[in-house]
């Protein structure tokens, strides 16, 4: 079952931010999904997901994600990853400044019946925000 869960949890993170292809959302999260970490004023369950994916990807058009660790155990899944892209659409009001970017995060997927059912996930927005120029370095 892990093996099989981390096969899920890996194919939604590379094909949804890597590729665009939001219908692997549709096929592997579930209906009622959870994400305990979606930015302010999106809608809550899938369709927030796909919101949240979408805009990343307007925002950096090239954003590809790399898998460096994944670990399973039980029904969750713990990837942790790194994202690389250029800054070339607008990202919550910020207009584009076309510097690349470096990102890392964690995420924590629960999965049941085959399909995500829970996220809980960060990632190092300050350290995006000061790469893209918007906060001040230390």
């Amino acid at each position: 079952m892990s093996d099989e869960n981390k096969a899920i949890a890996r194919r939604v993170q590379e094909e949804a931010f890597n590729q665009g292809n939001l219908a692997v959302i549709d096929e592997l999260v579930s209906a009622d999904y959870v994400d305990h970490d979606l930015p302010p004023g999106f809608p809550p369950g899938r369709e927030g997901f796909k919101q949240m994916v979408a805009m990343y990807r307007a925002a950096f058009p090239d954003v590809q994600m790399t898998i460096d660790d994944v670990v399973a155990e039980g029904d969750k899944v713990v990837m942790r990853w790194t994202a690389k892209g250029t800054h070339q659409g607008e990202l919550m009001g910020i207009p584009p400044t076309n510097k690349q970017v470096t990102v890392t995060g964690v995420d924590i997927n629960r999965l049941a019946g085959g399909k995500l059912a829970e996220h809980w996930g960060h990632f190092d927005q300050m350290g995006m925000m000061q790469q893209l120029g918007v906060i001040p370095s230390p």
